[in-house]
């Protein structure tokens, strides 16, 4: 594994600078207003210059700011006081507009673009475009070898294409901008309009496959490419696209039955047809196959010379799945969206020497979240019929048999105990263990450990620095953080795409194909084993109080769903999830509650506080509004159902 020293630069090109972080592998993004096209496409230095502007418009989701999901559904709270601007919150407390749109990445307005956070997506697609072109014309960049130019090219057209999915999967319809529009173009030709979501899939899948022939297998120049484009990121983002296609937001969905567009053309079918189903299954298992042809494989923390125990092998099994750089699971990930900040963010003070500002712990899951992940023996807390969760505020002393996740002796919520392995390796809460690498007694045994009620050396007694919760994200750090000046925390590169996250995709698409054969479980209990779960079936069987859930389709539908939401608890998924499963407005529309954090004592820090009611419209929210602006400019656009 190529280490490297966190670091920033600046590349002068042109006329213009931007500034990049950069850690382990070099994007050297440059600034979109070059001097001339002309200049852009002389030499091959210059051509790769605009070859990683067209990268630059990749969303920054290391980002709490930028990444939509993470703040925007029910996964992550915050208090009011921190961070008060950020769009993502105002869309998860109901104050999405037409106005000025959250996320406007449309027309890259309101946190829609920034230095350093190009979201003016069609900006991005039209830099695609103008790359294409340039670089299909063989009388240009004549110093570029024919191999790096067909290659060069597939990485637009990738790039070309997620950008129209990332903005599919916010507004639906969306124009297609296959070529550039001119700057003389008469009115009728700018005033564009929104494609049928059927056939917005079907260019985005035509441009994912033309891309793949001449996209490397695999990255071989590790110093300088990592998180370029290979034949598996394509391959598996063409998976999740059609996965999108075939859920039930836009695959035969009746809520949208008047949507038409000013021609009378319908926007989203509401006729289901099973065969995308199987188109997405086909596609997930190509990119598996594809994946693990070049050496993917489920991440496996290796043990080391603290001799861990097996409890905290597995639990580092899961986390560093996500934090350790360019591990053999992780299939994509952005270079140019970096974690350090995140990562202060999420972290808790584990003693009286971590200062709140180092750990700022504002980042809160809500108890749902934490009721969420399942018991020890891999079942819904309301399914395990050998244990009960039924008083919320009830306490349970930890013994010597909880002491890799909870210290022995410390009065927690019962919530905290009896809980599988990734739920410890996600969550800190009043009580438990904190292992990292700089532990004060080198092993996983008299590690650290949370502190959490509102005087505590982790409470929520630091200013503006609060929990509101009482959970913490722990899976989000990298075991290797120290409490030091300088860079206390190793940044990683975003993941975008992990093999995990295929495995699951293939299995609820052939689910919904076949239902719940050998190879559906099969896929699901990868999985689970990394985990340190039971297969389903034998789960289900054994503590289930529903023990046949799994043997039929609606049964392992939701528990692959579930799955889904705890392998990539944090991750920013859920909220995309529960969109296109229809489900947001079940999920979006419940309080978000979590302990008293002001509370110093037992008996007041143990008791539920509401901190918001969530408020999720149907059809409405399940779609971005276009903004006012836009639709007076282009008549020929229309509004999504509801805004």
């Amino acid at each position: 594994m190529k280490s490297s020293i966190f670091k920033s630069y600046l590349i002068i090109t042109f006329a213009a600078a931007v500034f990049l972080q950069s850690c382990e592998s070099h994007l050297d993004v440059v600034p979109d207003n070059v001097a001339t096209i002309d200049n852009a496409f002389t030499l091959r230095n210059e051509a790769e210059k605009y070859l990683f502007t067209c990268y630059s418009y990749l969303p920054q989701e290391g980002d709490i700011r930028f990444n939509i999901g993470m703040l925007a559904g029910d996964e992550m709270w915050k208090n009011e006081l921190i961070l008060p601007d950020l769009g993502n919150f105002e869309i998860a407390k109901g104050n999405q507009n037409v106005g000025t749109p959250e996320f406007n990445v449309w027309d890259g307005t309101n946190w829609g673009a920034g230095p350093g956070n190009n979201y003016a997506i069609y900006q991005g697609i039209r830099n695609c475009n103008i790359f294409i072109e340039n670089l299909q014309d063989e009388s240009k960049v004549r110093d570029l070898p024919d191999f790096e130019r067909s290659r060069w090219i597939a990485e637009a057209k990738f790039l070309k294409a997620y950008y129209h999915y990332y903005l599919m999967r916010m507004y639906g319809p969306i124009p297609i901008i296959d070529q550039n529009i001119p700057i003389e173009a008469s009115t009728e030709e700018i005033n564009v309009y929104r494609e049928p979501v059927d056939e917005v899939v079907n260019f985005i899948v035509n441009l994912l496959d033309e891309s793949v022939t001449d996209l490397p297998a695999e990255i071989l120049d590790t110093g300088n490419e990592l998180g370029r484009i290979t034949q598996p990121i394509a391959l598996g983002i063409k998976a999740e696209v059609l996965l999108l296609a075939a859920s039930p937001l836009y695959n035969g969905n009746p809520d949208y039955a008047g949507f038409v567009d000013t021609r009378g053309v319908q926007l989203i079918n509401t006729t289901p047809d099973p065969e995308k189903w199987q188109l997405a299954a086909d596609a997930a298992l190509e990119a598996i196959q594809a994946a693990e042809g070049v050496g993917a494989s489920l991440y496996e923390f290796e043990q080391n010379q603290f001799d861990l125990s097996d409890t905290t092998l597995t639990k580092l099994s899961y986390s560093q799945a996500f934090t350790e750089r360019w591990n053999s699971e992780i299939i994509w990930s952005n270079p140019n969206s970096r974690t350090a900040t995140l990562q202060y963010y999420c972290m808790v003070p584990v003693s009286t020497d971590y200062t709140h500002t180092l750990c700022q712990k504002i980042l809160s899951p809500p108890i749902k979240i934490a009721k969420e992940f399942h018991t020890k023996n891999g079942v819904p807390i309301d399914e395990d019929k050998t244990l009960s969760f039924n008083n919320d505020t009830e306490l349970r002393v930890a013994t010597n048999e909880d002491k890799y996740n909870i210290l022995e002796g410390y009065r927690t919520a019962r919530l905290n105990f009896d809980r599988e392995p990734r739920f410890y390796a996600s969550l800190a809460f009043d009580g438990s263990t904190f292992y990292k690498q700089d532990s004060p007694s080198r092993s996983d045994e008299n590690t650290w450990v949370v502190r959490a009620k509102y005087d505590d050396y982790g409470g929520s007694n630091a200013g503006l620095l609060y929990n509101v919760t009482g959970y913490y994200i722990k899976k989000l750090v990298d075991w290797r953080m120290t409490n030091t000046t300088g860079t206390p925390y190793r940044a990683y590169a975003w993941p975008i795409l992990r093999l995990s996250d295929l495995y699951l995709m293939y299995a609820e698409a052939l689910n919904e194909v076949e239902g719940p054969t050998p190879t559906v479980l099969d896929y699901v209990d990868r999985i689970r084993e990394r985990a340190g779960l039971q297969g389903v079936a034998d789960s289900w069987t054994t503590y289930s109080s529903s023990p046949s859930k799994y043997t039929s389709k609606q049964g392992m539908r939701d528990i692959i769903q579930q799955e889904r939401l705890i392998e990539f608890a944090f991750e920013g998924k859920r909220f995309w999830d529960l969109r296109r499963w229809k489900r947001a407005v079940e999920e979006f529309n419940t309080d978000i509650t979590g302990w008293n954090f002001l509370g110093d004592e037992e008996s007041e820090y143990y008791q539920i506080r509401t901190l918001s009611q969530q408020r999720f419209v149907a059809p409405r929210d399940y779609l971005w509004p276009l903004s006012e602006n836009t639709l007076l400019q282009n008549p020929n656009l229309v509004q999504n159902p509801g805004w």
